[in-house]
């Protein structure tokens, strides 16, 4: 069965995938490299002042099908493929992870964003789940939508209060199934999507971004 135009052929965990009209195979040499792509974190304006707080920021729980360095497709609601010769440069959540470093570092509104809090304590930590992470197929196959879904509660560290919760979804269109343009909309729908996640996280802190 031939599933594009482009050959998007590679099922979840390296195996085949059955479909209504045959099985989709994995792709033969497991040792062929993969072009390897990163999202950027967005272009967020600077907060004007420093707040003396510092933010951990988690690896995002995730799925055991996003929870991998494999650029994730479905061509319906319950089917996950992968690009066959491309990955992201690392696992999904700690590449998003990173981004979000990023994002709310180059605000200059923190006095320290990491990994774990400074010196064993901190005061604030950003905790989250991704619960989606791919590209979906249009019927036609020859476009698709990536979207982001995540969830995030900001957790004061003195007393693990959770001081709050929210959802957030951001998609972008992919003109075609070329892997470079599948990429680009997956960062178009990180920008917006962290956009709104360092404003709100900041704003739960004590401080607003200016408008852009």
């Amino acid at each position: 069965m031939t599933f594009s135009r482009r050959k998007l052929l590679i099922g979840l965990g390296g195996v085949s995938v059955l479909s209504g009209c045959g099985a989709l195979s994995a792709i033969g040499d497991a040792t062929t490299p993969l072009d390897a792509f990163e999202l950027r974190a967005p272009d967020l304006p600077q907060a004007g002042r420093m707040l003396q707080r510092g933010l951990s920021i988690e690896p995002p729980s995730a799925s055991g099908a996003l929870a991998t360095d494999r650029i994730m497709i479905r061509p319906n609601p319950v089917q996950s493929l992968y690009l066959p010769r491309a990955r992201w440069s690392d696992e999904a959540p700690l590449m998003f992870q990173t981004v979000m470093l990023r994002a709310f570092e180059d605000t200059g509104a923190l006095s320290y964003v990491g990994r774990r809090p400074l010196g064993g304590t901190g005061d604030f930590a950003l905790i989250s789940e991704i619960t989606d992470f791919q590209a979906e197929l249009a019927e036609d196959q020859n476009s698709a939508v990536a979207r982001i879904r995540l969830t995030a509660r900001m957790v004061r560290e003195s007393d693990a209060r959770v001081m709050a919760r929210r959802s957030f979804q951001a998609l972008a269109p992919s003109e075609n199934t070329d892997t470079l343009e599948i990429v680009q909309a997956f960062n178009t729908a990180s920008d917006e999507l962290l956009d709104e996640l360092v404003r709100w996280g900041l704003g739960v802190i004590g401080l607003q971004l200016p408008v852009a």
